[in-house]
């Protein structure tokens, strides 16, 4: 297991040199100059020139990508143009805000899918397999969009149960101490903040998890299916084990590994593609502070966001990848 973690955590350095060369690409060789872009078609030659030096664009673009890649190794993801302030500072409580409500995402879709799926594959081809599955169909056909402004409507607007917008407290710098607010407000010993935390995670958590709850869901089904028409599967129940230990101990944890591919996939996308989800609740996640940076044409932020989020979904596959190995030892490298 460790020899397989260490040649495993080796190869994400050629990976990570990919996503520093390719996020470098991105911002440093579209087409037209940046320093025009960004200051507009009305610019003096002066502050185009200005521009470029501060931006060290003048420099061969060899010397830009290793300043770029010295400075990341420093922890220096450099500074918006819009606020001049360090992007390091900027994007975390952004991206803390994204992780906080991916994770709650993430757990409402597997306890659902995962329980879901596997009561389906048991009672194959009964009601509650069917209602499921119908229902799985329409969480991955459904608009993200319309689900978010459905929510609002009935839970928020008609029945106010559920805030509609927004992320909650802790809203003193102080008590934000982590940025992720359900733990602040653990950390700050405040249950009416994590009550009013949570209130605001619900709807927004849902709406995201919908499409991930259906796939998985689908997934566990057919991999459970796959596991329970097995030979020793038959056995077990011959010797008069009980159902639940025949579905959960034996059954589910052989089929564990697709489902656990999905989760994987689907919290890294989710991480990068909450921005419908973020701007519909008006929620202060990194998708939201990209499209801003984007439509202010701040490509250092732009530029650091995007590294960060394929920094993480890369964190994300070696995470399951260690899993796959822990779940089966047969697994190697």
């Amino acid at each position: 297991m460790l020899a397989y973690t260490v040649r495993r955590i080796l190869m994400l350095i050629p990976v990570l040199i990919g996503m520093s060369i390719v996020t470098f690409a991105i911002i440093h060789f579209i087409p037209g100059n940046p320093a025009r872009i960004i200051l507009g078609d009305q610019a003096t030659a002066t502050a185009i020139a200005n521009l470029e030096e501060q931006l060290g664009l003048n420099r061969p673009a060899y010397v830009q990508y290793f300043s770029y890649v010295f400075d990341l190794l420093k922890g220096d993801l450099g500074t918006s143009l819009r606020t001049n302030r360090p992007i390091a500072t900027e994007i975390w409580p952004h991206l803390a805000a994204t992780v906080e409500l991916t994770v709650f995402a993430m757990v409402f879709a597997v306890v659902v899918g995962v329980n879901a799926g596997i009561i389906s594959a048991w009672k194959q081809n009964s009601w509650f397999d069917y209602t499921c599955m119908v229902i799985a169909l329409i969480g991955v056909s459904m608009p993200i969009f319309w689900l978010g402004l459905m929510q609002q409507w009935i839970f928020a607007q008609e029945l106010g149960w559920l805030p509609a917008f927004g992320r909650g407290n802790p809203r003193d710098p102080v008590e934000a101490i982590t940025h992720l607010y359900i733990i602040d407000s653990m950390i700050n010993g405040r249950p009416d903040q994590l009550w009013t935390s949570f209130k605001h995670l619900v709807l927004p958590g849902i709406a995201l998890g919908t499409i991930p709850m259906a796939i998985i869901a689908r997934m566990t089904r057919s991999s459970m299916l796959e596991v329970l028409r097995s030979d020793y599967i038959r056995t077990i129940e011959a010797k008069g084990s009980r159902p639940l230990s025949v579905i959960y101990r034996h059954g589910f944890k052989n089929a564990v590994i697709p489902v656990l591919t999905v989760v994987g996939l689907q919290t890294g996308t989710l991480l990068g593609g909450a921005i419908l989800t973020e701007t519909i609740f008006s929620w202060p996640g990194i998708g939201r502070y990209l499209f801003e940076a984007i439509g202010s044409r701040d490509y250092p932020v732009i530029q650091s966001g995007i590294l960060v989020i394929a920094f993480i979904f890369v964190l994300i596959n070696l995470v399951v990848d260690l899993l796959y190995s822990y779940i089966d030892p047969r697994i190697k490298y």
